[in-house]
């Protein structure tokens, strides 16, 4: 059996199962719902309402196997640590690599959305130094508080998921009263592949639990507060965004054409402020987003170089306030780069491959463990675990069916590079 994780007692057990919690809401809660209602409509009309069940239920047999597998482990790392104890080093490197590639070209690509929404209100923000200078002060800022202490940062995070439950909910729960039932309406069933296509969608909207394991080894009881925490935060977020699915759908007559649904929606019943309002909810939701992947990203390589697969000076914690500084400032100078250049938009793409394959791996990793005498032992078991596990693996690979050539090349090619990095780290 490879090498078993550490601890992680360098860092600080600064998050508290609340804020746990409120991590994995606020990664999950991305500026992707401003948009999702109109492409899930464009998609499978009506139909949409029982794509989120569809896709709930994936996630949650998902989330099973997560629970089981992260109640083994209490060190820093996530599906990083859990595939390179299961299936090995090679495994998890890659896993590990991949996977921190896909969040720092997640981040700069939210930067970006963050700084359009903020153009609303001054325009010259959209272009030149101007844009420039907003993206420094973010990664900046966000470096900061995280270089600083992971449980300030955790609070701020909590402050940043409060804002967006409170906006996005006032949003849905308003809207519900305004809801016009005769937009309800079931025409044929849509056919496979754009249904399927739906679901996909849905599955990575959902995403965020997985980056939200990555620092348990700063999480407080992690084999117990993990767990407990994927679920409540699963469910809290798929009733919300089924309710703005259904407010959506129920006020915007106009919804597949809609570039901006919930602002063209909550300009229906709360009038002329129903935009500014929305706009404000962007930048909190895009902010407090891009506050917890600089919480989480840096951890990734922390996590690699504590078990020697990465130079060890990318281990090295502050000695005042026990966070990993280095890999802090490495990833957030990379984010700024990638921010300010634009050049992330073709590494965004591998971001769908990259999670189905791991979300796969983890799955698979619940009977390996259950196998093994030395596993480390589970503090949270699934009933039917094998048959859940053999479930989530088989709907993982039916989701990587329906990713496109060039998706594939992608992966391919950062995976060979990332080889090359393991290859040289092991001579």
């Amino acid at each position: 059996m490879s090498q078993l994780p550490t601890d992680s007692r360098a860092l600080v057990r600064g998050i508290n199962r609340f804020d746990f919690v409120a991590l994995i809401i606020n990664i999950t809660i991305g500026a992707g719902i401003l948009g999702l209602p109109a492409r899930l409509y464009t998609l499978v009309g009506t139909w949409s309402l029982l794509a989120y069940g569809v896709s709930a239920a994936v996630v949650t047999l998902i989330i099973l196997c997560f629970a089981e597998v992260s109640s083994r482990f209490n060190g820093t790392g996530g599906p990083y640590l859990y595939t390179r104890v299961a299936f090995g080093p090679l495994v998890g490197f890659e896993v590990g690599w991949l996977f921190w590639l896909s969040r720092v070209a997640a981040f700069a690509s939210i930067c970006n959305l963050f700084v359009s929404y903020a153009a609303v209100f001054r325009p010259q923000l959209a272009e030149g130094w101007e844009r420039a200078g907003v993206i420094t002060v973010l990664v900046v800022g966000l470096a900061s508080l995280n270089y600083i202490g992971v449980q300030r940062s955790a609070r701020i995070n909590t402050v940043f998921t409060l804002s967006k439950l409170l906006a996005i909910g006032a949003f849905a729960g308003v809207g519900l009263f305004f809801v016009d039932k005769a937009a309800f309406t079931f025409p044929t069933f849509p056919n496979y592949a754009p249904f399927s296509q739906a679901v996909l969608l849905l599955i990575f909207t959902f995403s965020g639990f997985d980056v939200a394991a990555i620092p348990s080894g700063e999480v407080q009881q992690p084999q117990r507060t993990v767990p407990l925490a994927l679920l409540v935060a699963i469910g809290t977020v798929a009733v919300l965004f089924l309710a703005v699915q259904v407010v959506c759908i129920g006020t915007l007559p106009d919804l597949a054409h809609s570039e901006r649904p919930l602002a063209d929606a909550a300009g229906q019943f709360m009038g002329g402020g129903g935009a500014l309002f929305i706009t404000v909810v962007a930048l909190v939701t895009a902010l407090g987003t891009l506050h917890a992947l600089m919480l989480t990203g840096p951890r990734l390589l922390f996590a690699m170089a504590e078990q020697q697969q990465l130079p060890d000076w990318l281990a090295r914690t502050h000695p005042r306030f026990r966070t990993p500084y280095v890999a802090i400032l490495l990833t957030a100078g990379l984010q700024l780069i990638l921010a300010v250049t634009g050049t992330f938009l073709y590494a965004l793409t591998l971001s769908t491959l990259i999670r189905l394959a791991y979300f796969a791996l983890t799955c698979a990793a619940l009977p390996i463990f259950r196998q093994r005498t030395q596993a480390p032992p589970a503090q949270f078991r699934v009933m039917g675990g094998w048959f859940i596990s053999g479930l989530a693996v088989a709907l993982c690979l039916w989701l990587l069916s329906n990713g496109s050539a060039r998706e594939a090349r992608d992966v391919a090619i950062a995976a060979a590079v990332g080889l090359l990095i393991y290859w040289r780290m092991r001579k």
